[in-house]
């Protein structure tokens, strides 16, 4: 069956999304057009450069994930110029190690720029902050004097993944300046409306992965000091976009999968971790095939007739 799909960030909480497209995939589910923020921009990536689940695995799993973090090099090692460094370069690590692996693992499969893919089969979101608004990549690079389908996959990928602080944020040269760009977590961490027409149609039926509980699983958040309260803060701003557009309408077509307890940014986390992670990704879109509407009845209404 052809599907749309759409998957959520979260770090190295992704792993979860691995176990998930694995199901989807020994179903018979074949994604026709992809989207993701972040993790789900890796996963998307890699399922439109033609890798199986299985061997998304093998490649995760047999990656030292520590080397893909490459701090600046300093004479003078002392502890404070790490956090001089932070203060200077916006981030702890360059980012460049990570948009090389992307680069070789997309390059493996003859996956360059966004030419190589049919258009409009990928479509990947970062967040321009120079100018306080969301890119929707390759789309949205024309308005900064780019041409969109020559834009390397790689570097659209370390867009879409640049966590603030802990990344140094990506710069590019646009017509009106130099732009900075960071995570498209932090506008729209879960772009489930990406193939929604003018009208709130789609082409097909379409899957979306989120990494966290349903409205209905998940508690409030305890907040007792400053540090939590910048947690939640900052969670509330990246979820707000896209769990506004999402209601009981659209929840029938996601499939939640509860990993608040792991973390997004444990690049040394043990194999037990990652299986763990995977299993629940598998489990929860066992759970959701065996009630999903459109895999039962092929329910078309919301669909553009084409």
């Amino acid at each position: 069956m052809e599907i749309d799909g759409v998957f959520a960030g979260g770090g190295l909480k992704g792993f979860a999304l691995v176990g998930a497209y694995q199901v989807l995939e020994e179903k018979g589910y074949c994604f026709k057009r992809l989207a993701g923020t972040s993790a789900g921009a890796i996963i998307a990536s890699f399922i439109a450069a033609g890798y199986s689940g299985q061997e998304i695995e093998v490649m995760m799993q047999e990656e030292d994930l520590q080397t893909l973090l490459d701090p600046r090099k300093t004479i003078i090692p002392i502890p404070f110029l790490k956090w001089l460094r932070l203060y200077k370069r916006m981030g702890l690590y360059q980012g460049k190690a990570l948009e090389d692996w992307f680069f070789e693992k997309l390059s493996a499969k003859g996956l360059y720029t966004f030419s190589d893919l049919p258009p409009g089969s990928l479509k990947l979101v970062a967040s321009d902050l120079t100018h306080g608004k969301m890119i929707v990549l390759p789309d949205d690079l024309v308005h900064y004097g780019i041409e969109p389908m020559m834009f390397p996959i790689a570097k659209a990928l370390r867009m879409s993944c640049n966590i603030p602080f802990f990344f140094e944020p990506v710069r590019f040269k646009a017509p009106s300046g130099e732009t900075i760009v960071v995570d498209g977590g932090v506008l729209s961490n879960f772009p489930m409306w990406i193939f929604d027409d003018a009208e709130g149609k789609r082409e097909r039926p379409l899957i979306g992965m989120k990494l966290s509980s349903s409205s209905d699983e998940m508690g409030g958040k305890e907040i007792t000091n400053a540090l939590n309260l910048f947690e939640a803060l900052f969670s509330t701003m990246k979820n707000a976009h896209d769990e506004r557009y999402i209601s009981r309408k659209h929840e029938k077509d996601i499939i939640f999968i509860p990993v608040e307890q792991y973390s997004a940014t444990q690049f040394n986390m043990e194999d037990e971790q990652k299986d763990a992670l995977m299993e629940i990704g598998r489990s929860r879109t066992n759970q959701f095939l065996r009630t999903w509407e459109y895999a039962n009845n092929g329910n078309r209404r919301n669909f553009k007739v084409i």
